[in-house]
């Protein structure tokens, strides 16, 4: 399962970051987005989802949040 299927306002564990893009692990692991750490979702948009990591909100695109696994 990925985030665009989570329910907003549960707290999910990272199994996987599926992508072969460096760059964009490099960024997820930057805002502590990383196979093991709690995951929240908060909203769902239009173009994406709203999601907490640790103690942030970040606003995350469809492809970004199809590439990680929970």
């Amino acid at each position: 399962m990925n985030l665009l299927n989570a329910n907003p306002g549960e707290e999910y564990i990272v199994k996987d970051i599926v992508t072969d893009d460096e760059e964009l692990n490099a960024f997820l692991f930057s805002l502590g987005c990383y196979q093991g750490e709690p995951i929240t979702v908060i909203s769902h948009l239009k173009g994406g989802c709203v999601v907490s990591i640790k103690d942030g909100r970040y606003n995350i695109d469809t492809d970004l949040a199809k590439a990680i696994s929970i």
